[in-house]
C-alpha cells in the first residue's frame, strides 16, 4: 500500500493545510463547468420485474438515470405501467438541467411497462427523433435434451 508515516505534533498543521488547498480548487472547477446536451439518447430497459431508464449524450456518457425502485415502488408495483411512466418523467426532469431538447429512444426487453415508458417520455415535451427496438433475440434457443438411454 505504501510507506507508513508517523505524524508528530510539528508535522500535523502542515499536512492538514497542504491537503486542503489542492482539493478545494479542483472541486470548484469541476462543479462550475456545466455540460450542455441538446441531443440525447434514452435507453429504456424493461423487464418483468423492473423498469430502468438512462439518458446519455451522443458520446454515451450518462447524464441522468432512474428506476422504479429508486422512486419508492416495491415488489410487484415496480413492474406496473404506472411505475414505468413515473420513471420516464423523473429521468427527463433530471436531464432537463442540461438543456436537453431532442432524444432518441432505444427500448430493450419485454414487460408490462414498455408502451407507458415511451408515452411518459413523449409527454414531457421532448422532441423524439427516433424509436428503436433493441430487444435481444435468441437465434439458436436452448440446448436440446440428451437422448434417453434404456
Amino acid at each position: 500500500m505504501g510507506k507508513k508515516k508517523i505524524i508528530t505534533k510539528e508535522d500535523a498543521p502542515q499536512a492538514a493545510t497542504s491537503e486542503q488547498q489542492p482539493a478545494a480548487g479542483s472541486d470548484t472547477q469541476k462543479k462550475n463547468a456545466k455540460k450542455q446536451v441538446i441531443n440525447g439518447i434514452a435507453v429504456i430497459n424493461v423487464s418483468y420485474n423492473n423498469t430502468l431508464i438512462s439518458v446519455s449524450d451522443s458520446k454515451g456518457q450518462v447524464i441522468s438515470w432512474s428506476s422504479a425502485g429508486l422512486l419508492g415502488f416495491k415488489g410487484t408495483k415496480k413492474s406496473t405501467p404506472y411505475a414505468a411512466n413515473m420513471v420516464a418523467k423523473d429521468c427527463i426532469e433530471k436531464a432537463k438541467k442540461y438543456n436537453l431538447t431532442n432524444i432518441k429512444i432505444i427500448i430493450k426487453g419485454i414487460g408490462p411497462g414498455r408502451e407507458s415508458a415511451i408515452r411518459g417520455l413523449a409527454g414531457t415535451g421532448m422532441n423524439i427523433l427516433a424509436i428503436q427496438d433493441a430487444t435481444p433475440i435468441a437465434h439458436n434457443g436452448v440446448r436440446r435434451k440428451k437422448p434417453r438411454r434404456v
